[in-house]
């Protein structure tokens, strides 16, 4: 997955001045991402997206959701790229659950995980991304980080498959769940525990980001 950044819209980014003409539309200083200009690297993507009833950027997948989270203002902005994953672990599997993301924590970058318990018991994971705005980014380094932390959001659930030994799906298109299917099945009882946690609730504290 890789998109060339001269082929994103300069959204955000100040009017570009005269220059040489492979530079033409690409913004020259800092811009102020925002999410109008992470639905059109979406879109470059191929991904699906959704706004959710918060108000907030979502690419789904089977087994997990990308979020794409605004909060704060000024040089407080940051953009927090949170992935709920949707597959249900039982407390009693909370132990190796996190032996497992303490290994993924210590070897990656990222996301870093860490779980979540609902109040039925029900254990699902949750993975970080943050950046910080402040005056602005540079456009190619913005778009390569999030370009890589929604590939990097896919990996972990494929090492923790592997990890665990769980039942491996077809491989699905990029971003091939429609909104609808959060509707039924584990899409729902995923979308509630990521409400919950988005609302700071279970390990997981103030799972909204900065504000």
């Amino acid at each position: 997955m890789s998109v060339d950044p001269s082929a994103i819209p300069n959204f955000g980014g100040k009017p570009e001045r005269k220059g040489p003409p492979q530079q033409a539309g690409r913004p020259t200083g800092p811009i102020m991402p925002n999410q109008e200009l992470v639905k059109q690297l979406l879109d470059r993507m191929k991904l699906k997206h959704v706004v959710d009833k918060e108000g907030d950027l979502v690419a789904p997948w089977k087994h997990h959701r990308v979020y794409f989270m605004f909060r704060g203002e000024e040089r407080q902005r940051v953009l927090t790229v949170r992935t709920f994953y949707d597959r249900p672990h039982t407390i009693d599997d909370k132990p190796r659950l996190l032996q497992a993301i303490d290994e993924w924590n210590h070897s990656t970058l990222w996301p870093k995980v860490y779980t979540h318990t609902s109040d039925d018991g029900t254990v699902r994971l949750i993975g970080d991304f943050h950046l910080l705005l402040g005056a602005g980014v540079g456009f190619d380094h913005f778009v390569a980080s999030v370009v890589s932390w929604v590939r990097a959001a896919g990996e972990f659930d494929k090492w923790l498959v592997e990890r665990f030994g769980l039942e491996k799906d077809e491989e699905p298109e990029p971003g091939a769940d429609a909104a609808g299917d959060d509707e039924t099945g584990a899409g729902a009882a995923g979308a509630d525990a990521a409400d919950a946690a988005r609302d700071g609730e279970g390990d997981g504290g103030d799972a909204r980001g900065a504000s």
